[in-house]
């Protein structure tokens, strides 16, 4: 039997490699490509700012496009999740609604809660695993029922496992026009437009007062002034799967960039992304991590010698699938209290420690421009985040790291629930990570390659005026001087908050009594083999650790 499909799109919002929107077309004798805004849910379980609003509503804007392209459209309807398909199911005679399955908790609670409502209102529910590698239930049954809790652990699970699925193919016109599916709206004249047909049924629901105005005024994607968003806070990087395919083939062309890149080696501060920069895209679904695998697996074939995981460009798809597993089975991923491998420490409740880190006021240039660019743009290199993120907790502030994830998953584009918990509780050494001693220093760091300070000079145009000897210190410069940059610390930009040296080396031994005080559970995550990703650089008193990054 032929199903009557609602099609919800939750965060796969492409086209391609979509296997369970497939499966829905060939099932299906009507079918309603549908997203639920529900901005209660969106707000309250991902927190998400104005920048990542803006590049949500131009993924769906994109998705509606291309949907469009193939004879259909993309229904946006507002409202609360259950309220809406409780009515939609009903009015559209719906008999199997069809979603991407997803890991986070809330994701899961909401496909429990539809399969309860299809089993009270006799619709069945279909769905497929394609926003990781693999169905993360496969690894954690093959490691006994527990997630594997080390990279290396993980690698020999992945190596009984095999190569990930294969991509499905993309749809076609024809997978939309084929004979017995009316896609959207069954049953009205096939003479009429897809989009007038959908109008003049929602017009007879009295949901379109305006007939004439077709689809785009009845279920169309909001703008962000509709959701008062600022139209001001628009980011470089543009959503959409069109967008997230095109920055993916400008990459690939560069085979010997890709099959010898090395994540650790890419420079945090250069002014152009020297990563691909398409994390934001994996994030939201706009781009396929199984296409991007096995489109790398091909360029590494034909080369004579190409870069290994952890380091290569499918090393940090391992990484980021490592986190999902870790994630999908650990209770209280994303905080510190109840997380059975997390450490338990007392960080200092500094409310205005914290805002000062927040708004770029901490009086360290590196860090507050690196905490700038994050907020105009959404996106900032990974060991720039490593540096913001140790200053804030075990480096200088001793501030939770549940903090700093909580600002990050507000301003990244690319904020995942389980990559963000996971980087957060690395960086801040409270799991996985276990080189603590080693501690970025936020003047070196960032002088090491860029010692002109032109992405200070960037993001921070205060500053722009002083030589380079003091653009990373420009409280050291002399009264004289820095009247003659136009910068007076202490009045234009502040003093640092802290003494660096001082601040980390108290903390270190801070954390160096937590963790022998808590021994068993620092144990659980760490690797037999010391850090592989790690490059050590001298800073004044200490040695930064430059660790690994996760598809930045």
């Amino acid at each position: 039997m032929l199903h009557r499909t609602i099609h919800l799109f939750r965060k796969e919002l492409r086209l391609h490699d979509n296997p369970v929107l497939l499966a829905a077309l060939e099932s299906s004798e009507a079918l309603y490509p549908v997203y639920i805004l529900d901005r209660a849910f969106l707000t309250s379980s991902m927190h998400i700012g104005a920048l990542r609003w803006h590049f949500l509503l131009q993924s769906l804007e994109d998705l509606h496009k291309n949907l469009g392209q193939l004879g259909s459209c993309l229904l946006v309807i507002q409202g609360e999740y259950e309220a809406v398909l409780r009515d939609h199911i009903q009015k559209w005679n719906i008999t199997q609604v069809t979603l991407d399955a997803e890991m986070e908790p809330f994701y899961k609670e909401m496909e429990a809660n539809i399969q309860r409502l299809g089993a009270e209102m006799g619709f069945e529910v279909l769905s497929l695993v394609s926003h990781s590698l693999y169905d993360t239930q496969r690894i954690l049954d093959l490691n006994g029922g527990s997630p594997p809790l080390t990279y290396k652990r993980f690698l020999h699970i992945l190596s009984l496992l095999g190569d990930p699925e294969v991509p499905v193919r993309n749809l076609t016109a024809e997978d939309f026009q084929k004979e017995g599916l009316s896609s959207c709206l069954p049953g009205l004249e096939k003479k009429l437009r897809v989009k007038d047909v959908l109008c003049l049924a929602l017009c007879e629901e009295k949901r379109c007062r305006a007939p004439d105005l077709g689809l785009a005024e009845c279920y169309r994607v909001p703008l962000p002034v509709d959701l008062k968003i600022s139209p001001q806070n628009v980011s470089p990087w543009r959503g959409g799967e069109t967008e997230g395919l095109q920055r993916l083939e400008q990459h690939l062309t560069d085979q010997g960039w890709v099959a010898s890149f090395t994540k650790p080696r890419t420079i945090p501060n250069s002014l152009l992304p020297s990563t691909t920069g398409l994390s934001p895209y994996f994030s939201m679904g706009c781009l396929s991590v199984r296409t991007f695998f096995y489109r790398l697996s091909n360029i590494y074939a034909q080369a004579k010698n190409h870069s290994l995981p952890p380091v290569s460009l499918q090393g940090q798809l391992l990484w980021r699938e490592f986190f999902y597993t870790v994630a999908s089975a650990t209770p209280n991923f994303t905080q510190m209290a109840g997380n059975p491998i997390c450490l338990q420490i007392c960080w200092y409740k500094d409310t205005e420690g914290l805002h000062k880190w927040k708004m770029a006021q901490t009086g360290f240039p590196w860090i507050d421009a690196i905490m700038t660019q994050l907020r105009q743009e959404g996106w900032i290199h990974h060991l720039a985040r490593h540096a913001v993120a140790c200053f804030l907790t075990r480096g200088d502030l001793w501030i939770s790291w549940e903090e700093g994830m909580k600002v990050f998953e507000e301003l990244l584009l690319d904020a995942d629930y389980s990559i963000n918990a996971g980087n957060w509780m690395w960086l801040s050494a409270s799991a996985f990570f276990h080189q603590y001693t080693r501690i970025f220093c936020p003047v070196r760091f960032g002088k090491r390659t860029d010692p002109q300070g032109n992405y200070i000079r960037k993001y921070l145009p205060i500053l722009k005026n002083f030589p380079s000897k003091y653009i990373y210190e420009p409280w050291t410069a002399s009264e004289e001087e820095q009247k003659q940059a136009g910068c007076i610390i202490g009045q234009d930009y502040p003093f640092p908050m802290v003494n660096h040296k001082e601040a980390s080396d108290h903390n270190l031994q801070l954390m160096k009594q937590v963790r022998e005080e808590q021994h068993r559970t620092a144990q659980l995550t760490r690797d037999d083999a010391d850090d592989p990703m790690e490059i050590k650089v001298k800073c004044d008193h200490s040695e930064e650790n430059i660790s690994k990054g996760k598809v930045a």
